[in-house]
């Protein structure tokens, strides 16, 4: 596991080197039930022309990333470590001021590092993240709140998922 998160770390910086503005940050606050808290560490790449134009605004772009859970109190707690990446979908739905309004969805992949955590078993170190968010465009960077939950799709029992709500901020560089 930590030759993985080494070898994600280098990529992202390895990456980083290479900036355009095709490429950006994202920083997330997550907060789950049962009071799991964490933050999301993420790499976006956001490819030029992958949707046609007559699209009307409709965009993609991927997102991996290292998210740190924390469980419990101070002293008796327990904590996760999360790899995740994923195709991410926007449409813009309304404008604040001038500026759009999205919708995103995406389904990702995600591996764990426990699968006993926050008092709940999920049976799979593999599972799936699926995100539905509004994002506020702030011309380079956005603000965001997201709905994410966690599951392994059935394929082992049990499958209690995890659900989260993200506050983020990302930017391009």
């Amino acid at each position: 596991m930590k030759k993985l998160i080494a070898f994600t770390l280098l990529t992202l910086i390895a990456s980083f080197a290479h900036a355009s503005n095709f490429h950006g940050y994202g920083i997330h606050y997550i907060h789950g039930e049962g009071d799991v808290r964490g933050i999301k560490l993420a790499y976006e790449y956001h490819p030029p022309d992958l949707i046609p134009d007559d699209w009307h605004g409709f965009n993609m772009y991927f997102k991996s990333s290292i998210n740190f859970w924390h469980f419990g109190d101070s002293g008796d707690y327990d904590h996760n470590l999360v790899l995740s990446m994923s195709p991410v979908f926007r449409y813009p739905v309304e404008s604040i001021r001038n500026k759009p309004v999205h919708i995103e969805l995406g389904i990702g992949v995600v591996l764990l590092e426990d699968t006993q955590f926050a008092g709940k078993n999920v049976s799979t170190h593999y599972q799936f993240e699926d995100r539905l968010g509004l994002v506020y465009e702030l011309g380079k960077a956005n603000v965001a709140l997201r709905y994410i939950h966690y599951s392994n799709a059935g394929f082992k029992s049990p499958n209690p998922g995890l659900d989260f709500l993200s506050l983020s901020y990302s930017s391009r560089f």
